[in-house]
């Protein structure tokens, strides 16, 4: 029995960056061999084993055969004489197809270290075509080794316009998609991610409400990058930088939906997009598993955002009337998560990164005002059947007393 590191901590260990975990490759044993070593069985589709000790994966070398579209198609052969070169040549990227022995060898048949060493992504062979969240891989990893420097191989982008073309990309399951998406969403460079998949013509086909926006005018008044699918990849931008928060993230990304479905006569003009937006993110919520704090705050953004960015002019009741719809009273932290995302829409405009964002203080001074209302005083002095509407007429007032201080000249 001979056991290899493989993978992503070889990768990483000659990228010179830390790995997040480390997995292992067993060739010339069986899964009777490894049970009777202390490893436990944890795997489904082929044999897969944590160690003992160490509690990591330890997988027997394998090959695999498509038998049927998607992602699940597959038939594995884990027999003691697959080795370690049969296991690597049916990995996705050659930076992928890397092992190295007990000894510290490095087996590298796909030539792996050189397209380290030139920065690029690039399939192992044709059989790539054959499981289609590859796609997805490629560019959740063109996103991570952005800022290294790496780039997609033309062949392999190549490869994976084919694959759409196809309709392989048709037999991704929604958790799948998903599953790969928010990793990238928590990661860096995210726009990347999205930019790869229209590239090769994923976006159109697993986020079309997404894709729609490129090409989309806006006033260029407002918006000086013009076009709307641009503003969004800034968006997100500015959404990484101020925010670790999934949440947020994703507001960011469909906030601006209903720009793709405004009627040509309208543009560059997009009235009633916010609403609009609201039933294209309900849309997308629904064809995938997007957790419900991902939807909500989407929602509050989309039909509240251009409330947010004309704060210093709304009156007080309409300060208020957000605040209540935005569930600012009960839920403060998932305000404070929509004001974030509304600065970030802000400051993704061409040439106004760096702008001042008043509107966001200005709400949470109206939220501070609001909260400072003793309600439980009000709800013993008044009658019960007109507490709710004693509570609003004093928070009102304290929204309009805090916007004439605010307005005040120091």
């Amino acid at each position: 029995m001979q056991v290899y590191l493989v993978g992503g901590a070889v990768r990483d260990e000659q990228l010179g960056i830390p790995h997040r975990e480390r997995d292992w490759c067993v060739v010339g044993a069986t899964p009777a061999e490894l049970e009777a070593a202390g490893y436990r069985r944890v795997g489904k589709d082929f044999p897969v084993f944590l160690h003992p000790d160490t509690h990591e994966e330890y997988a027997l070398a394998r090959t695999e055969r498509k038998t049927a579209p998607g992602y699940h198609g597959f038939a594995f052969d884990t027999s003691p004489e697959v080795t370690i070169e049969d296991d690597l040549s049916r990995r996705d990227l050659t930076i992928n197809a890397l092992a190295k022995d007990a000894n510290g060898r490095l087996i590298d048949p796909h030539g792996g270290l050189a397209d380290i060493a030139s920065r690029k992504l690039r399939h192992v062979s044709d059989a790539f075509t054959e499981d289609p969240v590859r796609i997805l891989r490629v560019a959740k990893f063109a996103a991570r080794f952005h800022q290294l420097g790496f780039s997609i191989a033309p062949e392999t982008m190549a490869l994976m316009r084919r694959m759409v073309d196809d309709g392989e990309i048709d037999a991704l399951v929604p958790d799948r998609v998903w599953q790969e998406t928010e990793n990238a969403l928590r990661g860096a460079n995210l726009r990347v991610y999205f930019e790869v998949l229209r590239e090769c013509g994923a976006l159109r086909a697993l986020f079309p409400e997404v894709d729609a926006l490129f090409g989309v005018p806006q006033p260029e008044q407002w918006h000086p990058e013009i076009d709307t699918g641009l503003h969004v990849m800034m968006v997100l931008d500015q959404a990484e930088a101020m925010s670790n928060d999934l949440e947020v993230r994703f507001a960011a990304l469909v906030h601006d939906l209903g720009k793709g479905t405004t009627p040509k006569l309208q543009l560059p003009s997009h009235r009633g997009h916010e609403l609009r937006g609201c039933r294209l993110i309900r849309q997308v919520s629904e064809r995938l598993p997007v957790p419900r704090g991902c939807r909500d705050l989407a929602l509050l953004v989309s039909e509240f955002h251009t409330h947010c960015h004309r704060a210093l002019e709304l009156r007080p009741s309409t300060l208020l009337k957000v605040l209540e719809r935005g569930d600012a009273f009960r839920r403060p932290e998932r305000f404070e998560q929509f004001l974030v995302t509304c600065e970030a829409d802000a400051r993704g405009r061409a040439g106004l990164e760096d702008r001042e964002y008043p509107q966001a203080d200005h709400f949470r001074g109206a939220l501070r005002a609001a909260m400072s209302v003793d309600a439980g005083h009000i709800a013993a002095e008044t009658d019960k059947r007109h507490i709710a509407k004693a509570i609003r007429k004093a928070r009102a007032a304290a929204i309009a007393a805090f916007c004439e201080t605010a307005q005040a000249p120091p």
